[in-house]
């Protein structure tokens, strides 16, 4: 793979994630001038002006633990004795990507790969260590849903809604949980033969990836790790509490129920290929909270205020982290040049 002068991917250089950076801004900037100019949208304009500062720093609180909780899986997922200064480095770094390029944070963990591989992790490891711990960022909001929606398609957990909304939901959940669950049972495969054309090698590396990660991340998910399980659910957890801060901001009261349930069918936005994510993910939230109950304006100005922070604050956390990460990369690059000149 090709590098820059700074030792990172071509397509992780600063000038590449500037240009990248400008396109979300002005994906924001139109979502807040569709809010300001269309006519009909009085009352999304009027939660945005009157937002409580108080709820707001407290939602940028809260967003910072989600990301704490990301460095907190980070290291016992990839490597146990990386040194906490390196695994903030570079989760921090796959944060700040992650915020750029859309995928559900795939590109970021691509980067944590690139640089784990770098620094001599083997390739086929930081392949099934990427899928692991992909799946166990992921499989907790799915586990939240089954648990919910259960919870309150039998009347345990309110508000009342029909079951499509609840069991449906919960169900589907469920059913992925056990699709991927079973994927261990493939088997590996056979690898590609040398004088294989490079689609065949990169189909066998990708079965390898996602059969040995789906097994690692099981085995990785039995064994209870408390730094796994309190990262994985911090994660999910603090950014869902973002949301529904937000909605506090704009003088909302929405059923917590409500906004876990709405925040899946959010995620699943981030799969579009849009920069950032954007539009996407609220697009999603903004339909499911609505379908769910949550008042359409107070929930447009709440989710576009979740955007602004769940853009910015992991950017920004990158920007530092990438920063000093390139500068690691770069001093060890100069050692080992030292190394390689005869003494």
């Amino acid at each position: 793979m090709a590098t820059t002068r700074e030792g990172l991917p071509d397509h992780l250089a600063p000038g590449r994630l500037g240009r990248r950076a400008a396109q979300v801004v002005a994906l924001l900037v139109v979502l807040i001038l569709v809010a300001a100019l269309t006519p009909g949208l009085d009352d999304v304009r009027d939660k945005l002006k009157t937002a409580q500062p108080g709820w707001l720093a407290a939602a940028v609180v809260l967003e910072a633990l989600s990301c704490a909780s990301y460095v907190l899986m980070f290291r016992p997922i990839f490597c146990r004795r990386m040194s906490w200064r390196s695994a903030s480095e570079i989760a921090g770094s796959e944060l700040g990507v992650g915020s750029l390029v859309p995928a559900s944070g795939a590109a970021g963990v691509a980067l944590g790969g690139w640089v784990l591989n770098r620094q001599g992790m083997p390739a086929d490891k930081v392949a099934r260590r990427s899928v692991a711990f992909l799946l166990i960022k992921s499989s907790v909001n799915f586990v939240a849903v089954v648990v919910l929606g259960a919870l309150m398609a039998i009347g345990l957990v309110g508000p009342h809604r029909s079951l499509l909304l609840t069991a449906l939901p919960a169900a589907l959940a469920l059913a992925a949980l056990a699709l991927v669950a079973a994927v261990p049972r493939l088997g590996p495969g056979r690898d590609a033969p040398p004088d294989a054309s490079k689609l065949r090698k990169a189909m066998a590396a990708t079965r390898h990836a996602l059969v040995g990660g789906t097994a690692e991340a099981i085995e990785i998910a039995r064994a209870r790790d408390p730094l796994v399980v309190i990262g994985a659910v911090g994660y999910w957890a603090w950014d869902n509490a973002v949301l529904w801060a937000t909605f506090h901001a704009v003088g909302a009261t929405v059923p917590l129920s409500i906004v876990l349930m709405g925040y899946l069918i959010g995620q699943l936005g981030g799969l579009l290929p849009i920069p950032g994510g954007i539009g996407g993910i609220d697009g999603g939230l903004i339909g499911t909270l609505v379908v769910y109950g949550a008042p359409a304006g107070a929930t447009a100005a709440a989710v576009l205020l979740y955007r602004v922070i769940l853009f910015w604050l992991p950017l920004l956390i990158g920007v530092v982290a990438l920063a000093s990460l390139r500068r690691a990369l770069a001093s060890g690059d100069e050692r080992h040049a030292r190394k390689r000149q005869p003494g």
